[in-house]
């Protein structure tokens, strides 16, 4: 009789709870642990918003492949036909593609990521998961996308690789992992910190989406950096992914400005933006049902 109470009290002792109850979280608390146990979750929400994208269209995937296309070919027409804007020597399909590459993916988690709260009220209020992970599953989604679209610059690239002179990779083509990173980081961090803003200040969803256009125009997807203004440039160089799509340029192409300086700059505002981000976040979810 005495071992049988022995051994329930041992199989109590050891049993696994899966929820359990604690004191209030801190602002800036991550629990990593709980985001790898919804991680079926997380890959369920990437699939659908991969999905989503081109579900019931004609086309179907191909349109990964036409948006970069018409914006590269509207580009050449408007910006390099018409207004002789220069391409720093290198072919305008090229040289606008790589930068258009580059912007679709930030600006398309970025602009999503922002939305999160307002997006997913009717979820959020009926059952409990990491808010994290829904603007990492935009993120990671996007990167899908992004390597899709990588592919067709890789294609372009290599077609003039073969036909021209022009192009002179090097060997900071390894760099191209942290490149993404920082861009997943950027649009993740201004993301959460805008999505969290607008459950309160609904004004900044017009407003977002208005400025997202007119910083396309502050960063070197249209205008080489050394081809810019050089009393007005300093201001173009404060924008932290001005560094990535000119190291992106220059490492796959060859031409453009590299500066360890400025991608250690694109790094540090990285990883403050993230971590403001998380604050804000973090305080916000605790509330935001009241407000949205």
């Amino acid at each position: 009789m005495k071992a049988a109470c022995f051994i329930e009290m041992k199989a109590q002792a050891i049993q696994k709870w899966d929820t359990q109850i604690k004191p209030e979280s801190g602002i800036f608390e991550i629990n990593l642990g709980e985001l790898w146990q919804y991680r079926d979750l997380l890959w369920l929400l990437v699939r659908r918003d991969f999905v989503a994208f081109y579900k019931q269209t004609i086309l179907g995937p191909i349109w990964f492949f036409i948006q970069p296309l018409l914006t590269t070919l509207t580009f050449m027409i408007v910006f390099s036909r018409m207004a002789k804007l220069s391409t720093d020597g290198l072919p305008p399909m090229l040289f606008y593609l790589s930068g258009v590459t580059c912007w679709m993916y930030f600006s398309e988690s970025f602009t999503k990521t922002s939305d999160t709260f307002i997006a997913n009220a009717n979820i959020f209020g009926k059952v409990y998961f990491p808010r994290l992970v829904i603007p990492l599953s935009i993120v990671i989604s996007n990167l899908i996308r992004f390597g899709i679209q990588f592919c067709l610059f890789l294609a372009v690239w290599l077609f003039y690789m073969i036909g021209t002179d022009k192009i002179h990779p090097n060997i900071y083509v390894l760099l191209l992992p942290l490149l993404v990173l920082l861009m997943a980081g950027l649009a993740l961090g201004l993301g959460i910190i805008f999505s969290s803003l607008t459950t309160k200040y609904r004004d900044l969803r017009f407003l977002l989406a208005f400025g997202v256009q007119l910083l396309m125009f502050a960063t070197p997807v249209i205008l080489p950096l050394s081809a810019m203004n050089k009393t007005y440039s300093w201001i173009i160089k404060l924008n932290p992914i001005t560094p990535i799509i000119e190291t992106f340029r220059y490492m796959f192409l060859g031409t453009g400005t590299f500066s360890w300086t400025q991608l250690g700059y694109s790094t540090i505002v990285t990883i403050v933006l993230v971590m403001v981000g998380i604050l804000v976040f973090n305080k916000v979810e605790k509330s935001f049902m009241d407000t949205v």
